[in-house]
C-alpha cells in the first residue's frame, strides 16, 4: 500500500537524542514549577468548593505535562520494533492518553494498514484483518456512527480534513472515547486515492475534564463569585482550538471592557492543516489573556501540537503568568528540534481595571494600535530576545489604552505578498475604516474583505479587541 507521504514530501528525519532529551529535561523542570504553584496555591487544604476545584485544574494540567514527558520519550526512543509492534506497552498509569495508532485505507484497491497501537485502542485482535471504512461503524455506538460517517464522507467526497470524536464499544464491554484526526490522499489528477488517519484514546482525558466540570459544578451554588469561576473553569478545561470564524465570547463578569472577533484565512494552496492559531480566555484575576501565533510545518502532527501548546499558555496564565515570563517557560518547552516547532509568537494579558496591555513577543509581527483614525505599531519590548536558547529572558512593554481603542493582532501572511513593514504599512492605512467601524466583528470583516480574497501560501490568523469602557 503506498504511504501517505508522497516524492515530493520525504519523511522527517528524526531528531538527536541529545536534543529530545533536553526537551524532557525541560518538561520535567515545567513539572516541578507547576507542582510548586499547586502547592502554594491550595493553602490549607480544605474541601472548600473553591479548593477543590482548584486542586483538579492542577491535577489536569499536571497530568498533561506528563504525558508531554511520555510522548517525548517515546520520541527519543523510536517506534517498536516490527516484531513487538503488534502488542505495544500500554501507557503509564494515570496517563491521559495513550500511544497513537494510525490507519491507511486505499479506495483503489480496498485494502487497510492498520498500526499495532491501532488494534490495542480499538481493543482488537492482532492477528485478525484490519476493517474496511465500510466495516469502521461496527466499532462505534449507534448514536456515533452518523457523526463518523459525515467525517469520512466529507474527506472522501469533498477532501476535507477529518478531526472529531467518537466512542467505541471494544470486545471487553469497555466504551471507550476515541479521538481521529485524518486527511485524504490525492492521485495525480486530484481524486481522492486513499485516506490516512491517526487515533488516539482520549477517555482518561474527558474523564478528568469531567472531574473539574463537576468540581465546577459545585461553585455554582456559592454566590456570584462563585458563578464567575464556574465560566473560567470551562474555559480552562476546553483547552482546544478556538472556531477558525466569527467572534470569540468571554464569560460575562457584567458590563464588559472588551469587544472580541477574531477569523482564520486558510492557505489558496493544498495545505489541508496547518499551524496558525488566535486566543482569548479570561483570567481568574478579571485580566484577559489574548494571543497569536503559528507552528511551522502542516499536517495533523502540527494541529495535535497545537492543542497542546494552547493548553500550557492557558495554565501557565492561569497560574499567574505574566507575559514575559509565560514567553520564557513556552521556549523551555518547544524551542529544540522537534518538528513541529513554535514559529513565533505575541502574548498580551489586559487589565481592564486600568486599562492597561501588558504584552512580549517571539519573532513576531508586533500588535497594532488604532486610534481617532490612525494607526501605529507598538514598540518592541526592551530586551525581547527573537530566536531565544533555552533559559533566555523574554522583555515585557506595556501600553495604556484609551475607550475606543482598536488592537490588532496577527499573524505572518495576513497581507499575501508582503512581509515585515510593507505588510504592516497596508494594514496601517486601514485605520479610517477601522476605527470607524462600530464593532470588532465589522472590523474583522473589513480585513477579511481586504486580503481575504487574495492567493495566499499559507494560512493567517488576525484577532480583533476593541476597548469599550
Amino acid at each position: 500500500m503506498p504511504s501517505h507521504l508522497s516524492a515530493d514530501r520525504p519523511a522527517a528525519q528524526p531528531p538527536g537524542r541529545g536534543s529530545v532529551d533536553a526537551l524532557i529535561s525541560q518538561t520535567r523542570r515545567l513539572k516541578g514549577d507547576m507542582d510548586a504553584v499547586r502547592r502554594d496555591a491550595e493553602g490549607d487544604g480544605s474541601d472548600h468548593p473553591r479548593g477543590r476545584w482548584q486542586r483538579a485544574l492542577y491535577d489536569l494540567a499536571l497530568h498533561q505535562l506528563n504525558d508531554l514527558d511520555e510522548h517525548l520519550a517515546q520520541l527519543r526512543d523510536g517506534p517498536p520494533p516490527a516484531a513487538a509492534s503488534l502488542e505495544p506497552a500500554a501507557p503509564p498509569q494515570g496517563s491521559l492518553l495513550s500511544r497513537v495508532g494510525s490507519a491507511e485505507w486505499n479506495l483503489l484497491t480496498d485494502e487497510a494498514s492498520w498500526s499495532g497501537e491501532l488494534y490495542q485502542i480499538l481493543g482488537r485482535d492482532p492477528d485478525a484483518p484490519p476493517l474496511t471504512l465500510d466495516e469502521m461503524p461496527s466499532l462505534v455506538l449507534n448514536e456515533d456512527r452518523p457523526k463518523l460517517t459525515a467525517m469520512v464522507t466529507n474527506c472522501l467526497v469533498d477532501a476535507r480534513p477529518i478531526d472529531g470524536e467518537f466512542r467505541i464499544a471494544r470486545r471487553d464491554g469497555d466504551v471507550r472515547t476515541v479521538h481521529m484526526m485524518g486527511e485524504p490522499v490525492l492521485d495525480t489528477d486530484g481524486s481522492t486515492a486513499s485516506m490516512w488517519a491517526v487515533l488516539r484514546d482520549v477517555s482518561e482525558l474527558r474523564r478528568s475534564q469531567r472531574v473539574v466540570s463537576e468540581t465546577r459544578d459545585s461553585l455554582h451554588h456559592r454566590g456570584q463569585a462563585a458563578q464567575t469561576e464556574h465560566r473560567l473553569a470551562v474555559e480552562l478545561q476546553e483547552a482546544v482550538l478556538p472556531p477558525w470564524r466569527g467572534s470569540l465570547r468571554l464569560p460575562h463578569r457584567g458590563p464588559g471592557t472588551l469587544d472580541l472577533a477574531a477569523h482564520h484565512l486558510s492557505a489558496s494552496t493544498n495545505t489541508l492543516i496547518g499551524g496558525d492559531w488566535y486566543d482569548a480566555l479570561e483570567l481568574t484575576d478579571g485580566d484577559t489573556l489574548l494571543s497569536v501565533g503559528d507552528l511551522t510545518g502542516h499536517g495533523v502532527g502540527v494541529t495535535s501540537n497545537m492543542t497542546m501548546l494552547l493548553g500550557a499558555v492557558r495554565g501557565m496564565a492561569m497560574a499567574g503568568a505574566p507575559p514575559g515570563q509565560l514567553m520564557a517557560w513556552l521556549n523551555q518547552l518547544l524551542d529544540a528540534t522537534v518538528q513541529p516547532a513554535l514559529g513565533s509568537t505575541v502574548c498580551c494579558r489586559y487589565r481592564p481595571g486600568t486599562r492597561t496591555l501588558v504584552w512580549a513577543q517571539a519573532g513576531h509581527p508586533a500588535p497594532l494600535l488604532f486610534r481617532d483614525g490612525t494607526g501605529r505599531a507598538l514598540d518592541t519590548p526592551d530586551g525581547v530576545l527573537l530566536g531565544a536558547t533555552s533559559g533566555a529572558v523574554y522583555g515585557q512593554a506595556e501600553e495604556t489604552l484609551e475607550v475606543g481603542d482598536l488592537l490588532l493582532l496577527h499573524t505572518d501572511g495576513l497581507v499575501p505578498g508582503h512581509t515585515g513593514a510593507a505588510a504592516v504599512n497596508l494594514l496601517l492605512d486601514l485605520a479610517p475604516r477601522l476605527t470607524g467601524n462600530r464593532t470588532a466583528d465589522d472590523c474583522v470583516r473589513t480585513l477579511v474583505q481586504e486580503f481575504g480574497e487574495r492567493a495566499r501560501e499559507d494560512n493567517a490568523c488576525v484577532l480583533v479587541a476593541k476597548v469599550t469602557s
